[in-house]
């Protein structure tokens, strides 16, 4: 096999390379000589992961098969972050080996193989490994899961379309994330009968549901009186003072300010006082004794997801300053298109899919931001449509996937 060939080629090189660059020697090392031992001759599931980000989406899957499969799991992630991320997930569950992967060593992975009693192996976004695939094929199953293919991959990839085509044979399911993905593998080899769009694991989330009476309550004990509702949630340091501003030129709006660390309160009652805005705070509002008031500012922890569900303008905090963002999910979750600023470093994957579906509005100003919540008013219905198809597409996508595993391995029993 060409591949191995190569391998066997560039190894030297490795070794010289090794001898001069302790960090890389130690990366080598570490994944390559293991301690195995801990692994049973039982029933296993191999999940791969290449690092913390799917290790993050790989857990609601993981999580579901250890609930509602018998397996143990094997999880093998590539850096080090996402081992210490397994490590902490996992930490209390006793059906979980966690190894590093062996960097498709051969003789490594028959030695795994030989241990346990393989039922499938997942790989987690289209982590193309030959030797993995072709030896875990002879023993069970092999999926690809949440599989994508960027527009940089792509290229690649048709270029060593010949080869995938053959390699791609011993891939039982290709489930991947958007339509364009699904014929994006189909043209570097897949087998059409194999491939199904079946959503984005990032965006399975399963929040609760308020019903509409809990809603009207929650709206008369903050004494929205006919206005509109703009929340700011997990507002950070040097955010508050932009929204304000942002407040003081809408009218007929009630601000809802959820700080992200309530210790912050005091803080933020001074920026509102020197605004001479009106203000009470979240544990002290009374639907049978309420004074209106301009902002309601939240000073308990635990309320911004019900917040959520009832509001017309939703701005998500650690956007406009560097600190990279907290989730968009849960809005969006609630039928709400978000707005954020462009600091969005811990959400830059589901920002980038939320700009491209238009659910969602990044903004760099003042002026923007008033701007955009004019523009969200003014075309609701069309947001509210976009955001229901997002969520139909990416709906449970682990209990998709799932039932896609359970399928496999009954044909195989």
């Amino acid at each position: 096999m060409l591949y191995n060939i190569i391998r066997i080629l560039i190894m030297p090189f490795l070794y010289m390379y090794m001898l001069i660059n302790k960090e890389k020697k130690e990366f080598f090392l570490k994944r390559i000589n293991q301690n195995l031992d801990v692994l049973k001759k039982e029933e296993y599931i191999w999940v791969h992961c290449s690092s913390v980000g799917e290790v993050n989406l790989s857990e609601a899957l993981v999580k579901k098969i250890l609930i509602e499969r018998e397996e143990r799991i094997l999880l093998t992630v590539m850096t080090d972050t996402g081992m210490a991320t397994a490590k902490d997930k996992y930490k209390n569950n006793n059906r979980e080996d966690i190894f590093y992967f062996p960097l498709d060593e051969k003789k490594v992975i028959k030695d795994i193989l030989e241990r346990i009693k393989l039922k499938i192996l997942i790989l987690i976004e289209t982590e193309i490994w030959p030797n993995l695939i072709i030896e875990c094929h002879k023993k069970g199953k092999v999926i690809i899961v949440n599989g994508r293919i960027s527009d940089r991959s792509f290229g690649r990839y048709e270029k060593l379309s010949f080869y995938l085509k053959k390699l791609f044979k011993d891939i039982d399911g290709f489930y991947m994330q958007s339509k364009l993905d699904s014929e994006r593998i189909i043209k570097i080899g897949a087998e059409d009968d194999k491939v199904e769009t079946s959503g984005n694991l990032k965006f399975d989330i399963d929040l609760e549901v308020f019903d509409e009476k809990t809603k009207e309550e929650l709206k008369k004990s903050l004494g929205v009186c006919g206005r509109k509702i703009f929340i700011a949630g997990s507002t950070r340091t040097g955010e508050n003072e932009i929204i304000l501003e942002v407040f003081k030129k809408l009218t007929d709006t009630l601000l809802i300010l959820v700080p992200r660390h309530i210790e912050r309160v005091p803080v933020i009652e001074e920026l509102i006082k020197k605004e001479k805005l009106s203000y009470r705070k979240y544990s002290k509002i009374d639907s049978d004794n309420f004074e209106k008031t301009d902002i309601i500012l939240v000073d308990k922890i635990g309320v911004l997801r019900k917040l959520y569900s009832v509001a017309d303008i939703v701005f998500v905090g650690g956007t406009l300053v560097n600190i990279g963002g907290h989730s968009l999910l849960e809005p969006l979750f609630y039928g709400k298109t978000p707005i954020f600023g462009p600091y969005l470093q811990n959400v830059k994957d589901i920002s980038k899919e939320i700009l491209r579906k238009n659910i969602g509005y990044k903004v760099e100003n003042i002026e923007e931001f008033v701007e955009t919540i004019n523009k969200i008013e003014e075309n609701s219905d069309i947001y509210k449509k976009n955001i229901d198809a997002f969520f139909e597409e990416n709906n449970r996508t682990a209990d998709k996937i799932l039932k896609k595993i359970d399928k496999l391995l009954e044909v195989e029993d």
